[in-house]
């Protein structure tokens, strides 16, 4: 018998779902940062390659024997040498040099520096979609670095509890974002602790990219919104007013914000696509993907109906679908392809996002494939990856233009 209490006294005691999920978060967060510092030493923080003459020409339209004259003349920014004697300049001298030229032949200065000018209006267009794995973070990472590349001004909010675009950024959620940091800290409805957006927009390791960071925190709103509106109490605009009249504080700092709304139709959505000036609806091209669309496209549908009854116009420039993680090779994708396109048309963008282990592997490292080094993964890979990409966002670079009313 004593033996029996022994034992009994000895087993250790069941550990509750709510202790064992907490520990377990601590444990995967504490190897994350781990891995990170790794993948980013010594100061854990992401770094972007620099680019070829050959790239810079490609980027610039500044033709490849310019650039080379001008180094060696010592005009413009100095690049750096590689070991094979190989000039390279970083991301912030090739803008250095847009704008160099942009003034040295105003006439052509819309070709060197494409960022909008007076009376084109700053566009915000919000990636959506409430089904998971529809690549709407890889569609915002892949579009606010090649807006980049071509020397616009971007600002990539993440609007996502899961902050997976802050990741992508080098942002850890959990350990680099703290209290009142991210989008909630503006649109908070105490006043008290309402921060401007200035102070809470971070310069990113990507010349060009600014980021408003997510984590858990952006949750708040979600569940602040519906207590302020049962007791009608809080002070400042309605809740969906209240991210457009926020963005529009920076409207003169950026040409294009990027909005990378939740997986759900809440109030932070909801927001997004009041604030939106166009929308980009990313779909896999499977049924059952594109059943959980339709209930998207139904629920959007009555939730706009209701914002109309409350006063509030949408005015969007456009709104398109972005077929992502295509596998052209496949026949039932293709079917759901051909069907996308025959009920709704030309809001079908032409070129989709193929899917890619060139994408895939990118993504691994937290990295786009415009981040990625020649010579890391297969030449053909890479190469199929990138033309794929491009497509897509230069299909979405002409929407914005001709929303800017340029040819």
């Amino acid at each position: 018998m004593a033996i029996a209490q022994q034992t009994q006294t000895a087993m250790p005691s069941k550990e509750d779902a709510g202790s064992k999920i907490t520990r377990h978060a601590s444990l995967l967060s504490s190897q994350l940062q781990q891995l990170r510092t790794r993948m980013y030493p010594p100061r854990s923080e992401k770094a972007l390659r620099q680019f070829l003459t050959n790239e810079v020409s490609k980027l610039t339209s500044i033709p490849d024997s310019t650039l080379k004259l001008m180094s060696s003349e010592g005009r413009g920014p100095v690049p750096s040498r590689l070991e094979n004697n190989h000039r390279v300049y970083t991301l912030a001298q090739v803008n250095e040099l847009r704008e160099l030229f942009a003034k040295q032949k105003p006439s052509e200065a819309l070709r060197f520096l494409p960022r909008r000018r007076p009376g084109e209006p700053m566009q915000i267009l919000a990636i959506a979609n409430f089904k998971g794995g529809s690549a709407k973070t890889t569609t915002c990472v892949h579009l606010a670095h090649y807006l980049a590349l071509q020397g616009y001004r971007v600002l990539a909010l993440d609007l996502d509890p899961q902050a997976s675009l802050s990741a992508m950024f080098g942002a850890q959620p959990e350990i680099d974002v703290g209290a009142n940091e991210t989008i909630y800290a503006a649109l908070r409805y105490d006043e008290a602790e309402r921060r401007p957006i200035r102070d809470i927009i971070r310069k990113t390791y990507f010349d060009g990219v600014d980021l408003i960071p997510g984590n858990l925190e952006v949750m708040e709103y979600e569940h602040e919104t519906p207590r302020v509106l049962a007791n009608r109490s809080g002070s400042g605009a309605i809740f969906f007013e209240r991210l457009k009249l926020v963005l529009a504080e920076v409207d003169d700092d950026y040409d294009v914000v990027i909005l990378d709304t939740p997986p759900s139709l809440g109030f932070l959505t909801l927001s997004a696509i009041y604030a939106a000036t166009s929308m980009i609806i990313t779909v896999h091209p499977a049924m059952l993907d594109v059943a959980s669309m339709s209930q998207f496209l139904l629920m959007m549908g009555d939730l706009i109906s209701v914002l109309n009854e409350s006063g509030a116009q949408l005015d969007q420039d456009f709104i398109r679908y972005l077929v992502t993680r295509h596998d052209p090779n496949d026949g039932p994708q293709s079917q759901v392809v051909a069907m996308l396109r025959h009920l709704f048309g030309s809001d079908v963008l032409l070129p989709t996002a193929i899917e890619s282990t060139a994408v895939e592997a990118a993504g691994l490292a937290k990295r786009s494939v415009y981040e990625l080094e020649w010579g890391q993964i297969g030449r053909d890979t890479h190469k199929r990856a990138r033309e794929a990409v491009d497509a897509v966002n230069e299909a979405i670079i002409e929407l914005i233009n001709t929303s800017w009313g340029r040819g």
